[in-house]
């Protein structure tokens, strides 16, 4: 590209962020070539200078400078095709399946995005979900690793834009069920506790702190009680803080079982036979359709560590119904 360039803002781009609207057009520019022309007013949006992560409107003017006098473009990557056995393994995890959303059973252990060390995740294998569509699905929001349950996907990028900015609303109604390593008392409450992620090489570990931390809010009942020492939970978060559960029920003093990040060694039992993995998990999800509008409800079953333990204490999945339906 030798001279500059007003591109508009498609109407299936709405709301995309400014540095992944460049990474769909110019693939081969680099971040950091990027970011210095962010930095030098070189990249305007309807003529102000943006930052990378502006949110795009449809019908917006994006000038485009002169990309050739940069570094030369990186090779381009092959196509992440998953292998016919992943192929086959994510597609078995389908709950629910329209012409605009996939919903998953992501199983625990399993990543959603890669990382360091991390080359089997959800996000390689989506190709594999493309079914008849013209783009393989997108993530639009997050589990944690060890979390099992129901995790949502857009099937174009227009309809990505628009669960983004419900998932970012009070639109969504997200149910975990979890068991406690002890007996919350009230049994039904609210948790308003922020969280601030801890300075240092500790990884992605977060901590209440209420000075610095960034407002967290949770709905808890306790389903049923094994005595005093566990308990099965619903929880209901209002917010969506990184690893906000596992970090209110620990700071509460009856940390999720098998959550030895957050609880120590109080997050596990001895002589029970149960399982160490960690037990919680996103069991339902509830939200308006993206085309439609009317409510789409999809429920994960339990996965199979956490079936055992309810087997165990004769826990019953089954007659659940919904433990938050008085509150708004």
């Amino acid at each position: 590209m030798s001279g500059v360039e007003i591109r508009k803002v498609a109407s299936g781009e709405a709301d995309m962020r400014l540095d992944r609207w460049f990474r769909l057009h110019f693939p081969d520019l680099g971040h950091g070539r990027l970011q210095k022309l962010l930095r030098t007013g070189q990249v305007r949006v309807d003529g102000r200078r943006a930052k990378a992560g502006a949110r795009l409107e449809a019908g917006a003017e994006v000038r485009v400078p002169p990309l050739s006098d940069g570094p030369p473009p990186a090779s381009p990557r092959p196509k992440n095709e998953p292998s016919d056995a992943d192929a086959a393994f994510i597609r078995s995890l389908v709950l629910y399946r329209d012409d605009d959303v996939i919903a998953l059973d992501k199983p625990p252990g399993l990543a959603v995005q890669g990382g360091t060390g991390t080359h089997r995740h959800i996000d390689a294998m989506l190709e594999a979900l493309r079914f008849d569509a013209p783009e393989a699905p997108r993530l639009v929001h997050r589990l944690d690793r060890d979390t099992s349950g129901v995790l949502m996907l857009a099937r174009s990028r227009a309809v990505a834009a628009a669960l983004g900015k419900t998932f970012r609303g009070r639109e969504v109604r997200k149910l975990y069920w979890a068991i406690a390593v002890g007996v919350p008392e009230p049994r039904l409450g609210r948790i308003d506790m922020a969280i601030a992620k801890l300075p240092g090489r500790a990884g992605e570990k977060m901590a209440v702190d209420e000075d610095e931390g960034q407002r967290a809010t949770t709905y808890y009942r306790v389903m049923e009680a094994a005595a005093r020492r566990l308990a099965w939970v619903a929880l209901w978060p209002q917010t969506g803080r990184t690893h906000q559960l596992r970090v209110h029920a620990a700071a509460l003093g009856w940390p999720i079982l098998g959550d030895g990040k957050y609880g120590g060694p109080a997050a596990f039992i001895a002589g029970q036979g149960l399982s160490r993995k960690l037990h919680l998990h996103a069991r339902a999800l509830t939200l308006p359709h993206p085309a439609t509008g009317a409510p789409l409800v999809v429920r994960a079953p339990l996965s199979g560590h956490m079936k055992e333990t309810w087997k165990f204490f004769g826990f019953d999945p089954d007659d659940a119904g919904d433990p938050f339906a008085e509150l708004p």
